[in-house]
């Protein structure tokens, strides 16, 4: 007991579980969506997209979470221009968007810290444990938008992500559904940034879902799977991080990859390690 409950004497890691947890939760959800769809690239896009929205942010003294989803906003609206005015397909221009942001926003940040001799290197790896009560109610905010609008519009976000002709047959709005779902990964995106940081934020938007759905197939199953496999990596990654002194994004993203590989061998329906014990059973 000692041990679970001597990190929680400290505010800064009080607010830290609170954020890791809310985190851990909508990064599963919208996860699960970009998973299904096979649109891992697009939430990295949009992950490296939201840098120079931060530093711009810095820079004039606005709001972080702000800048970033503007930043990541912008860039999926120019990914959605290039694809349908151009023969250039989408992951290219995936691809041509996020690295022109990305470099963007390493250089403004080179320059602000050049300037200001101040370090923002936590934009690209996360610093969890440095969350204000301020940003704790943010996060909070909009991971119950984020909540909320996928309870609310879940049956017809269902029926696109598995089926978008047939959605669009029936007179459901795909474009404005496709444009909903870019800006839940945004949120998303913005909301995990203290936690993980720009590069560290695709891992825990595709590790929880991936891992639960080696475990189960309903999407709604996927979900829940995934934010228990969210919440228990962004717990322990916490823990560990506070105890052996160590960065906590990675040390969370390290954490859903060692569950990912555990349900990667031992899943019942479809681990390595399973179905090679299987295999030997069927042969004898």
């Amino acid at each position: 007991m000692d041990f679970l409950i001597e990190p929680l004497q400290y505010g800064f890691m009080q607010r830290s579980l609170i954020v890791a947890v809310v985190v851990g939760i909508i990064c599963a959800v919208v996860g699960t969506y970009l998973m299904v769809q096979r649109l891992a690239l697009l939430g990295d896009a949009i992950s490296h997209s939201v840098l120079p929205g931060l530093a711009i942010a810095f820079i004039f003294d606005w709001n972080i979470f702000t800048g970033a989803f503007i930043a990541g906003l912008l860039s999926t609206i120019l990914i959605n221009v290039i694809r349908n005015n151009s023969q250039i397909k989408e992951d290219a221009a995936m691809g041509i968007v996020f690295s022109a942001f990305f470099a963007l926003g390493i250089t403004l940040i080179t320059i602000v810290q050049k300037d200001n001799k101040i370090d923002l290197n936590h934009f690209l790896f996360g610093n969890i444990l440095s969350v204000s009560f301020v940003e704790v109610r943010d996060t909070i905010a909009i991971a119950l938008f984020i909540l909320f609008i996928v309870i609310m519009f879940y049956k017809e976000l269902l029926f696109y992500t598995f089926d978008k002709l047939g959605a669009e047959s029936v007179g459901l709005p795909v474009y404005w559904l496709d444009f909903s779902l870019m800006i839940l990964i945004g949120l998303t995106i913005v909301a995990s940034l203290k936690a993980v940081g720009v590069i560290l934020v695709l891992s825990l938007l595709i590790t929880p879902s991936a891992t639960a759905y080696l475990l189960v197939k309903r999407l709604h199953e996927v979900m829940l799977v995934g934010v228990f496999f969210g919440v228990i990596s962004s717990i322990s990654g916490m823990y560990i991080s506070f105890y052996y002194n160590l960065p906590s994004g990675p040390a969370i993203v390290l954490v859903a990859t060692f569950f990912f590989f555990l349900s990667f061998l031992f899943s019942p329906s479809q681990g390595l390690f399973t179905n090679y014990i299987k295999l030997k059973i069927s042969d004898k």
